[in-house]
């Protein structure tokens, strides 16, 4: 079965930056996946590629198997950029006619409003929305055609909590139909919460690609947690967090920590040892730790 989209060889370059660097990158049809990455990693730039707003420098792009530069090959492509704009003086639901105007079979309006909480909003000014509410709107206008890729780059900055839930249950229901997801974010949560696969992205190049228990696996990092007045000295710690007298500890070796520990004898109470959490496993690989 052709893939959603596939990436080979790809690289992209801003003058003498390297956006990306050599990538080869597929997404499962049905696929749930989360680009993590910091800024200037080249996230949004693989997002505007498999969207046919940039050309690669090298390399190939296949959306559905042909160029994603021809419009034909992106009736079936969601998507929700990091910037975006409305037109101040059309009516929500003009925008929304407007946009499932280019589909053959788009979601009807009044349903996809009420789906992302905008119900009763369809004979407002784009410009007399709220913040939350125009960005509710723009991620909206994604599934307006009934994709079966959606491409959504930050989708949830600036929304509220609730803001936030509804599109994840949004981005849940779509998949649980047999949609294709791919979801760059600086929340976390949100990919722990939402994606099946995770690709970390540093440099214009890939650190990490598996699923979340895989991507922690590839940092050799332990926590280690305890309560204490004061403590000595100990090899092994690459980390040190502090508040009041809770202490948490990073280090390779959390085995031969606790028994340092206890070969000091220091006081302490309260014992923890956990894994690597993506947020270790991600600032690691992106080298934003050091």
């Amino acid at each position: 079965m052709t893939p959603p989209l596939r990436l080979d060889g790809v690289t992209r370059r801003y003058g003498e930056v390297t956006a990306l660097d050599d990538i080869g990158f597929e997404l499962e049809s049905g696929s749930l996946t989360g680009l993590l990455g910091p800024n200037g990693a080249g996230k949004s730039t693989l997002v505007n590629l498999a969207a046919g707003l940039r050309r690669a420098d090298a390399g190939t792009v296949r959306l559905f198997g042909g160029d994603p530069r021809d419009a034909v090959n992106r009736v079936a492509l969601g998507m929700t950029p990091q910037q975006t704009g409305l037109p101040d003086t059309l009516r929500v639901g003009e925008v929304v006619r407007f946009v499932a105007g280019h589909f053959p079979d788009p979601v009807p309006a009044g349903e996809l409003l009420d789906r992302f909480g905008l119900a009763g909003l369809e004979r407002r000014q784009t410009g007399g929305l709220s913040g939350g509410q125009k960005r509710r709107l723009v991620l909206a206008l994604a599934f307006a055609g009934r994709p079966r890729l959606v491409l959504l780059d930050e989708p949830t900055t600036g929304l509220d909590v609730e803001g936030r839930r509804a599109l994840w249950d949004a981005v849940r229901e779509f998949h649980a139909g047999g949609g294709t997801v791919l979801l760059t974010t600086h929340y976390l949560d949100e990919i722990e919460s939402l994606a099946q696969r995770v690709v970390v992205l540093a440099g214009g190049r890939i650190r990490a690609d598996g699923d979340v228990d895989t991507v922690r696996g590839t940092v050799r990092r332990s926590r280690v947690t305890l309560r204490a007045a004061t403590l000595p000295e100990l090899p092994g710690v690459e980390h040190t967090e502090r508040d009041g007298d809770r202490w948490t500890l990073h280090t390779a070796d959390a085995d031969q920590l606790v028994r340092d520990l206890v070969g000091s004898g220091a006081p302490f109470a309260d014992l923890g040892v956990a894994q690597a959490s993506l947020e270790d496993a991600f600032l690691t690989l992106t080298g934003a730790d050091r």
